[in-house]
């Protein structure tokens, strides 16, 4: 097997498992809380960290993987996760929200930290000029670790219920841990640092494609979560009457299915010309028709169709059209990157993207209680439209050489 190969397939595979971890540590955190008697908003408040420090940790975390390596910030993300999973298994009269928050804030930061160094790694371990094969991998690693963190909500909840809280953290722990040394020990040292030494002020990309997509990306993710994160599960818990199982298993179930539709977007969009990944233009379509998604679901709402089947066929078709969209933008990061400056162009955009998610939850809930579930929908509507507005200054991907010392491998 080549090495690139070998080291991608770690890589994969040490994202899958810090990903699983990822899904099982919130259920397991909403479940036990909930039972604890804590209010549905204190249990919200303790992810508002991990949200946040998601933004620091993308523009902070390409360059430090610059400067010392992808697979050590990779790492550095997976033992934060340990310690984030060990803080929860102090006894109850511990577990204040301050307290959790702050597991929550190490865990969101670890999250960042892993899924910035294992995309980052990928154009790394892909030879330049095959840009359907960077297409094709960045299309796996990124719909397999969506499909993991949906299964990972099943993980954590029949954890919780097998050995308990404690004891499934516990184990996720430990489990983590063994993974962390296995891909320490597989992998080469120094994967994506820069030979010389860059300033921090380098986060913030000069190139004007990859800031226009990083702002097409904040849209696109607010444009989902502005309905998804408070607006939906609500409405079908307190207006159709859904269980808190039925709830969480379709909301888990559309999860698993987005990451297989993202990671079989390269046969989807295949192209007429050999080698070539999609480009700007293949953005923009696919902004145009997820934009009609949330319209055509708001207007059979307001047109009085049954608010069911709308629901469930609406989210399915959006699920579709937006994991295209995503693992589009997740492809076109790499290809607009060098490889010098990948680790920081993939932060800066991953910053946007956890700002656009943090955006999208704040208003789901507001627009929500003043707009109801219309409301969320026209707005996530108006995103969408924003991202297509701002894709429209994506070039199409042009093939560049690439020499074995400009990889940093």
């Amino acid at each position: 097997m080549h090495a690139n190969t070998r080291n991608y397939l770690v890589v994969t595979g040490g994202y899958w498992a810090f990903t699983i971890t990822d899904g099982a540590i919130r259920m397991l955190v909403v479940l036990y809380f909930h039972l604890l008697g804590y209010s549905p908003f204190e249990v919200a408040m303790l992810f508002l960290f991990y949200e946040v420090f998601g933004i620091v940790t993308n523009l902070v975390g390409g360059w430090l993987g610059a400067r010392i390596g992808l697979n050590l910030t990779m790492h550095i993300g997976m033992g934060l996760q340990v310690v984030a999973l060990a803080m929860l298994t102090v006894p109850d009269a511990w577990l204040s929200v301050p307290y959790v928050m702050l597991a929550q804030a190490l865990s969101g930061i670890a999250k960042d930290l892993n899924k910035m160094s294992a995309k980052a790694t990928v154009k790394t371990l892909t030879g330049a000029g095959g840009e359907s094969r960077l297409f094709k991998y960045v299309a796996i690693l990124t719909g397999s670790k969506n499909a993991l963190k949906g299964l990972g909500f099943f993980v954590g909840a029949a954890l919780l219920e097998w050995i308990g809280f404690r004891g499934a953290l516990a184990l996720l722990a430990g489990t983590l841990l063994a993974v962390l040394i296995a891909t320490a020990l597989m992998l080469p040292q120094g994967v994506g640092k820069m030979k010389s030494k860059p300033k921090f002020t380098q986060v913030f990309s000069n190139t004007p494609a990859i800031n226009w997509l990083s702002a097409a990306r904040f849209f696109l993710f607010g444009a989902r979560d502005v309905w998804f994160v408070v607006g939906l599960p609500v409405f079908l818990y307190a207006v159709l009457g859904w269980s808190f199982m039925q709830v969480g298993g379709f909301l888990a179930s559309w999860i698993i299915g987005y990451g297989f539709v993202q990671a079989s977007a390269p046969r989807l969009l295949r192209r007429g010309h050999a080698g070539q990944g999609p480009g700007g233009g293949t953005a923009r379509l696919w902004a145009l028709i997820l934009a009609a998604l949330p319209t055509g679901i708001a207007l059979a709402l307001m047109q009085g169709w049954p608010p069911g089947p709308v629901l469930v066929v609406g989210l399915i078709l959006f699920g579709i059209a937006f994991a295209i969209n995503s693992a589009v933008h997740s492809y076109l990061i790499l290809a607009y990157s060098d490889f010098e400056k990948v680790s920081m162009n993939v932060g800066f955009y991953y910053m946007a993207n956890a700002g656009g998610r943090l955006a999208g939850t704040v208003l789901s809930g507001l627009i929500y209680q003043t707009q109801g579930l219309e409301g969320c929908l026209w707005w996530s509507a108006g995103f969408v439209l924003a991202a297509w507005a701002l894709s429209w200054r994506l070039p199409e991907v042009e093939a560049t050489p690439r020499t074995a010392d400009s990889a940093g491998v």
